[in-house]
């Protein structure tokens, strides 16, 4: 088997990459250009092909160069997720990589004659950017689900607000299907929200939330008994009929919970909790 770690192999690639730097930039600009704009390009294809070609100076394998020289995975990495956040596809990076890859291989026929140092030096450019196309790959996929994840989590702080109705009277107005994941965003907006306004009185208002089964019962019995614990009275309201008779039908007691059938109730129900019937206290502004 040819080897592709022989010292001539890896200064042929590495004279290419000295020799030929402008001209690779130059191409990989050219060949994403309508994509990118080019001082992006530009440093990119710099910050690349520098790493490329100290990690190439060095005694690691070709093939552990893009797992473990540090300079080559932070420039691999940067790249990725910066296309992430700019809404590029995965394979549009990945192939941005193998066309490197053409270019390297390219410059390196010009600066060799001998067909077997052409070819160890082809098998060394393929390891290295193949395994810096899977890197890119992996990156960029790890980092859109970071980024999903992020507006999920900023998605449910919108669809879950807080809002002072009165002097010590908050509501929640929940739309849409409340999980476990969302019951803990309520939970610890509502219980902030009533530590900072010292609120006496939570509502929330169901309403929007098309179904009530057992799980969404317990997540209002958990944010309820929450709400409890920090000193204040809670009370659902937007009990509908139809939500009335499945609550029913499962079993589930809500006889402890305070619970009326629209927010104008619950709001009026909340005025005599905390004893204050007159519109003095409203919030304004």
């Amino acid at each position: 088997m040819l080897g592709t770690d022989d010292a001539p192999v890896r200064e042929l690639v590495t004279r290419a990459l000295d020799d030929d730097h402008a001209t690779l930039v130059d191409d990989w600009v050219h060949r994403q250009l309508e994509s990118h704009t080019e001082q992006d390009l530009r440093g990119e294809a710099a910050d690349l092909l520098e790493t490329l070609r100290a990690a190439l100076s060095t005694a690691m394998p070709a093939d552990r160069i893009v797992a473990r020289d540090g300079a080559v995975r932070d420039a691999l990495t940067s790249l990725s997720e910066r296309r992430a956040r700019a809404g590029a596809e995965p394979t549009a990076t990945a192939m941005a990589i193998l066309s490197l890859k053409r270019m390297m291989l390219a410059a390196v026929e010009r600066h060799t004659d001998d067909a077997e140092l052409r070819y160890r030096a082809a098998l060394l450019v393929s390891e290295l950017l193949d395994s810096a196309g899977v890197l890119t790959f992996a990156v960029y996929v790890t980092g859109r689900e970071q980024i999903i994840r992020q507006q999920h989590n900023q998605m449910l702080e919108l669809s879950t607000p807080v809002v002072r109705l009165w002097r010590h009277v908050l509501a929640v107005p929940l739309i849409g299907t409340l999980d476990s994941a969302r019951t803990q965003v309520v939970m610890n907006n509502l219980l902030e929200a009533i530590q900072t306004h010292q609120a006496r009185v939570a509502i929330i208002d169901i309403t929007g939330v098309p179904t009530v089964d057992t799980a969404v019962a317990q997540h209002l019995l958990q944010t309820v008994s929450a709400v409890r614990l920090m000193g204040a009275e809670c009370v659902v309201s937007g009990i509908r009929p139809s939500i009335a008779q499945t609550i029913t039908q499962l079993g589930i007691d809500l006889s402890h919970i305070v619970t009326r059938g629209s927010l104008a109730d619950a709001l009026a129900t909340a005025m005599r909790l905390i004893g204050d019937a007159t519109p003095t206290g409203a919030v304004t502004g």
